[in-house]
């Protein structure tokens, strides 16, 4: 594979990666990605290891060792072992107004002929009271997950070390 980026590490670059990965305590794909700087480091202390050699040797692709050795010259050591951030952003469809409609909604009587409310009733429901233009039921789902176990964990008493 052609050889577009370079990794040269400092003496204090490659003490942390080599802390790093003594210690152990990191997330396996920052330790593999550790590994994969330090075997490609073309500084006179590194061993300057090839491609297939790194993929061999720590069982990847020659993609993440590319991805790893681009992150690194572009944007630095942190960027190069942490996870990617997705560069999309999510709107919400429910504000903090409707989700407590939605709560409400959940909590109070089902509808004439249903015994309980499904998660796709209460989206049907949201959509009419014109609380959002559409609303999926998945999304209904994680508003009612995250709120429970919020008041879940509110709820939740902790007895003292002599009350057990």
């Amino acid at each position: 594979m052609n050889r577009k980026y370079d990794v040269t590490l400092t003496s204090e670059q490659r003490q942390y990666l080599e802390k790093l990965i003594s210690a152990g305590t990191a997330r396996a794909r920052a330790l593999t990605r550790a590994r994969i700087l330090l075997k490609s480091d073309r500084s006179p202390d590194g061993p300057q290891w090839s491609y297939d050699q790194i993929c061999t040797a720590l069982d990847v692709s020659p993609v993440t060792i590319s991805a790893t050795r681009q992150a690194f010259v572009q944007q630095g050591l942190e960027a190069a072992l942490q996870r990617k951030k997705p560069e999309r952003e999510y709107a919400h469809c429910l504000d903090g107004e409707a989700e407590a409609h939605l709560i409400a909604l959940a909590c109070g009587q089902a509808p004439a002929g249903h015994e309980c409310w499904s998660l796709r009733l209460l989206a049907q429901k949201m959509v009419t009271l014109q609380y959002a233009e559409s609303v999926s039921h998945e999304t209904v789902r994680q508003v009612l997950k995250k709120r429970t176990q919020a008041l879940a964990e509110r709820a939740m008493v902790h007895p003292s070390q002599g009350e057990r």
